[in-house]
């Protein structure tokens, strides 16, 4: 009888065990990559609901070291114990870096010295960045991925500029997309081993794909870094709708329009060939307004063109580079093959196309003699994209700001920080300069303040 009992008893505590929440990480349901700074990767499957503390103590026995030892890094910065994995923005197969520390001491003041060689880097775009950072339910980024072949949600990643190690802190975060774009603007120190930078260096932020699973290290996206979401609801200038993704033009007015009229006139100015080939962006077009200094400079935002129309896009652009090397373009309709030839041969023959032999001045059939008289340079010049002057003076991405400070805020009486109260009283404090003031005077605030208008 007490064999028969043990043994339901047994039963009953196996099964017990298989639905408990247990710890072994081999049960739970995201793998992620894990890679030491000695050179080591490990996989293990990580519970979306536990602590970094959990993986610390995952971790450390297969380091050598106490879990109070090692140091969680993902996206330049250290994980604290209290951070759910679920809050790190990790997908399946993503990877951490775990960093066994020999001597926090001096490691701490490393960090502190290479802190203070960051130069501090504004630009007008600095508010965009921290907006988007900040707002929790929208996506930070978008990109364009090659593995979907669209548009998507991007990922800020960040790794050493000399060894590509994922292993590294930085000493502040971006401000700014020029922080991110441009090399050598975050300092930082790497954890690697054999960096030949050490422990100072640069960071290097790249992007993936947020919606498939990551291809490997060489797995990067293009950021299309003027692509933002519509924070502070500007109208499209074409349409005058308020769309939630926009499209920035790089002009000084940084006029907004939505994607799909970005799409019709970006069709409409190649169809009518009116994009211009720039030595340092490519084939690009500029703002719809006709705003000097806005071309495109990031030739990836036209692949929110069909496959088609971006096809054709790098078939003009094609023929446009061959006709500034000197070349020419067979004129037999349906074909325009682009021909490089010798600048001194009039008899062209269109080879690789369809066969038509040509004469170079006249891009008539080829003959013997003189050229008849035929126009053939039609200039398209001063056909433009109509747009409203008065939807342009509404669809401004920097003034949109300014009017939206100008009629939300008042300034410090001392510092001149634009200050937005939110609620509660009149007594204001600048969190700049620590001035006492009140919001209806603004003045320094006094006793007759608190005592006719303290609570308005």
């Amino acid at each position: 009888m007490a064999d028969i009992f043990n043994f339901i008893f047994g039963v009953v505590r196996n099964i017990f065990r298989m639905f408990s929440s247990s710890r072994n990480p081999l049960n739970n349901s995201l793998n992620i990559f894990i890679k030491c700074n000695t050179g080591n990767t490990l996989t293990v499957g990580l519970d979306p609901k536990w602590d970094i503390k959990d993986v610390k103590n995952i971790i450390a026995p297969k380091l050598g070291a106490n879990p109070d030892e090692v140091k969680i890094i993902f996206a330049g910065k250290e994980l604290d114990d209290s951070i759910i994995i679920e809050d790190c923005d990790l997908g399946e197969q993503s990877t951490l870096h775990a960093v066994k520390l020999k001597d926090l001491s001096i490691r701490a003041t490393k960090q502190k010295k290479c802190s203070l060689l960051r130069e501090t880097v504004e630009d007008e775009d600095e508010i965009t960045l921290l907006q988007e950072k900040n707002n929790r339910d929208k996506s930070h980024f978008y990109v364009y991925c090659s593995v979907c072949a669209a548009m998507k949600i991007g990922k800020l990643r960040i790794r050493c500029s000399k060894c590509k190690s994922g292993a590294f802190t930085v000493d502040t975060d971006p401000k700014s997309w020029n922080d991110v774009l441009k090399p050598n603007k975050i300092s930082g120190h790497c954890e690697q081993n054999d960096c030949p930078d050490g422990v100072f260096g640069w960071a290097q932020f790249y992007f993936r794909c947020a919606e498939h699973i990551c291809q490997g290290e060489n797995d990067i996206a293009v950021p299309l870094y003027l692509l933002k979401n519509n924070l502070r609801k500007i109208p499209c200038l074409a349409c005058t709708e308020i769309k939630d993704i926009v499209f920035v033009f790089t002009c000084r007015e940084a006029h907004v329009t939505c994607l799909e009229c970005f799409r019709v006139y970006a069709v409409l100015r190649l169809r009518e060939r009116q994009f211009v080939l720039d030595d340092s962006f490519g084939y690009t077009i500029s703002c719809p307004v006709g705003c000097e200094n806005s071309l495109i400079d990031e030739c990836h935002h036209f692949k929110l063109l069909t496959k088609e129309q971006y096809e054709m896009y790098q078939k003009f652009a094609t023929e446009e580079y061959i006709l500034k090397a000197g070349g020419v373009l067979c004129p037999q309709p349906g074909c325009g093959e682009g021909i490089i030839v010798d600048l001194k041969c009039d008899k062209i023959v269109c080879v690789n196309g369809c066969g038509y032999v040509f004469c170079r001045k006249c891009l008539q059939g080829y003959h013997i003699g003189e050229c008849n008289s035929v126009d053939n340079n039609i200039s398209i010049d001063n056909i433009q994209h109509v747009t409203d002057p008065a939807k342009a003076l509404q669809a401004r991405w920097d003034e949109a700001t300014n009017v939206a400070i100008r009629v939300t805020t008042k300034p410090c009486p001392k510092c001149r920080t634009a200050t937005e109260r939110s609620g509660g009283c009149m007594h204001m404090i600048c969190t700049r300069c620590s001035f006492h003031w009140c919001w209806v005077c603004q003045i320094e605030w006094s006793r007759d303040c608190m005592g006719t208008h303290w609570f308005g």
